[in-house]
């Protein structure tokens, strides 16, 4: 039997199909309290969608912990054996508005809330282990590069690959974009990774830089540039609708968790900055360690309220999971937040998908849709009347830092053409030849000669062969550039 129809408030609601009006011809009476109701909560409800990673999808599942790490961190969530723990998965795009098609050439958003008993923790990585830059202060203009041009609204390759030719630490994530990874052919196909270093901290206080890898145990499959171009026009939820129908017809998705652990002073050392984004670690030097999985099983009840409102950010972080001097981590631990707090509400972490499975007791209050406000507990600290005491064993461990205070051109003589050109000879024949095509195709369009010569240099310093390769598909001569 069906629900009763009510307002908002409760009250029975007699007929939602007319205006009441003066007469059968109007006009509409100022009475009609429901349809005013209606229309200006009709008015309100949008939100901002998010600035980037607008257009996305997601799942609930289970984080099932197959090896006990406490070797390396005191995380409850990674100690034990076969504990399980709520997960929530979003996968998304990068540069396109919420209406924007799932298929175009992207990275994808790759972010897990893990729901555990100390507290939220949130891993909000991307399906590549790199990304374009490694400070953020270019971040927003990285960001703007990928939208839309402010006079004519459009997007363009030649305001991308402006930014990228004149930012050459982007060379190996460009490289890793315009291979075949560039395309997955699902949200269940496609690896996520962490993308950043970060510390974990055993029981004994010991420290160990670790980097997250989610390996698809349905194996990794893309898509060609002609198929996503097809599927953008057939049907632009793609990627949403693949992820969702496969889930209510029983087949969940699963990826293996892997770390890679780099002991402390190890790490420091390393032949590679271990805090730039632009850089993996190789596998030969720290190997893969099992953690264990996790398994999307649960569609979204509401996908406002599980996914649109859910809100991910790497500050949120448990005891034994820590920061990194990672630049770019630094500056994503304030700025998620904060476009969590313009886009929800200051309160944002109230909403069901953000709110964590253990209670909450601290000395913030009010504010726009409070809707937890921790009853009569004080509002004020230090006090006498037994209010929520500190922790101190959740405080971080200190790292060292030296050198002067100021604008660190820390980039000079920095290496970021030795990465991308292994990345590209780990590319077989058939996956060169698609990568340059897809170059050709996508920087063929810029109209600047100046900015193919940077690029195409860039390639070449990562691989003569490959800037060799894109100067002939784009007409150009390798001599004038190299």
């Amino acid at each position: 039997m069906a629900e009763k129809l009510t307002t908002e408030t409760g009250q029975p609601w007699a007929d939602n199909q007319h205006s009441q009006t003066a007469g059968a011809r109007g006009p509409v009476l100022i009475q009609d309290y429901n349809l005013l109701e209606k229309l200006a909560h009709f008015d309100r409800e949008r939100i901002p969608e998010r600035v980037v990673h607008a257009k996305g999808a997601g799942a609930k599942g289970y984080f099932l912990l197959e090896n006990d790490m406490s070797k390396y961190t005191k995380a409850d969530v990674f100690n034990g054996n076969d504990k399980k723990t709520p997960v929530l998965v979003r996968f998304s795009q990068v540069a396109g508005e919420k209406g924007y098609p799932d298929t175009p050439r992207d990275v994808r958003g790759f972010s897990i809330k893990f729901y555990t008993q100390e507290g939220n923790y949130d891993i909000v990585g991307n399906n590549t282990p790199i990304f374009f830059v490694n400070d953020p202060l270019k971040f927003p203009d990285f960001i703007h590069s990928q939208k839309r041009d402010p006079k004519s609204n459009k997007r363009t390759q030649e305001r991308q690959w402006d930014f990228w030719s004149h930012s050459p630490e982007s060379v190996h994530q460009v490289t890793y974009l315009m291979g075949d990874r560039g395309l997955p052919a699902s949200y269940r196909t496609m690896n996520g990774y962490g993308s950043h270093t970060f510390k974990w901290v055993n029981k004994e206080g010991e420290q160990f830089w670790v980097k997250y890898h989610f390996i698809s145990d349905q194996g990794v499959h893309n898509i060609s540039n002609k198929l996503a171009g097809e599927l953008a026009g057939r049907d632009s939820d793609y990627l949403q609708n693949e992820l969702y129908d496969s889930i209510e017809n029983g087949d969940f998705p699963s990826w293996s968790v892997y770390v890679q652990v780099i002991p402390y002073e190890e790490g420091l050392k390393y032949k590679w900055d271990i805090f730039d984004i632009t850089k993996v670690v190789s596998h030969k030097d720290y190997p893969l360690q099992k953690v264990g999985k996790f398994v999307l099983d649960e569609n979204p009840t509401n996908n406002f309220v599980d996914i649109e409102e859910a809100a991910f950010s790497p500050a949120n972080m448990v005891p034994g999971i820590e920061p990194s001097p990672d630049k770019l981590l630094q500056g994503r631990l304030f700025s998620y937040k904060d476009t969590q707090r313009y886009r929800l509400g200051v309160n944002f972490e109230d909403l069901p998908s953000n709110k964590p499975v253990v209670s909450v007791h601290n000395y913030e209050r009010d504010g726009y849709m409070k809707s937890d406000n921790q009853g009569s507990e004080d509002n004020y600290e230090p006090n006498g009347f037994d209010g929520p005491k500190e922790v101190p064993e959740a405080n971080i461990h200190s790292f060292e830092v030296s050198g002067e205070a100021g604008s660190q051109d820390y980039s000079h003589n920095v290496d970021y053409h030795t990465q991308a050109g292994d990345l590209y000879r780990l590319f077989s024949d058939e996956e060169k030849d698609r990568l340059i095509e897809t170059i050709q195709m996508n920087l063929g369009q810029v109209e600047s000669d100046e900015i193919k010569k940077l690029e195409i240099k860039q390639f070449y310093d990562a691989d003569p062969d490959y800037g060799t390769r894109v100067a002939k598909a784009l007409d150009m001569n390798i001599d004038d550039i190299k």
